[in-house]
């Protein structure tokens, strides 16, 4: 019998490319709170903001493989939002990791009703479900050989983003 892999098995053993597409304005209960909190109250970064998972990031684009993720936003951004991409996407990019924007502000959401998941190697989807404010509440791991479906909504998404760097450059903080 073939048991699906988890997130972490899966990050541990994917050859090429994990792909993530982030659709919600608001993660705020998912992970990062303490830090999430410390954003708000306008304190400044601490220097090793997220470093396991730069550790990680570093780890895997070191050895050749790719980390990167499309986010589907619509401005104004949430406070979440402008936690995420100022000091996670950021830091995160000093990494490796890549980050593009589908900003859907004022036009309509070429991706509208997709989920958010992670796509590993085009093989392994796992999707992620979240409740209303932002907290997982669980991960649904498609079998091999059943990704291509997302394999579709990761091109589209890409065909419509455009690299974080730009965009903050342009939208940063709006």
């Amino acid at each position: 019998m073939v048991t699906a892999k988890g997130l972490g098995e899966l990050f541990d053993t994917f050859e090429r490319e994990a792909f993530r597409l982030e659709t919600l304005a608001d993660y705020s209960k998912s992970g990062n709170v303490d830090a999430y909190q410390a954003f708000l109250a306008g304190q400044p970064q601490p220097a090793d903001y997220n470093e396991s998972w730069l550790s990680e990031v570093r780890a895997h684009t070191g050895g050749g493989k790719r980390i990167y993720r499309v986010h589907v936003v619509s401005r104004p951004l949430t406070p979440y939002l402008r936690f995420e991409l100022g000091w996670g996407y950021r830091k995160n990019a000093t990494g490796g990791e890549e980050f593009f924007i589908l900003d859907t502000t004022g036009k309509p959401n070429p991706l509208k009703g997709a989920e958010d998941f992670w796509l590993f190697d085009e093989r392994t989807a796992v999707v992620m479900h979240y409740d209303h404010a932002g907290a997982v509440t669980g991960r649904e791991t498609i079998p091999d050989g059943q990704a291509q479906e997302f394999v579709a909504i990761r091109d589209a998404a890409l065909a419509h983003a455009e690299p974080f760097s730009a965009w903050w450059e342009k939208h940063g903080g709006t």
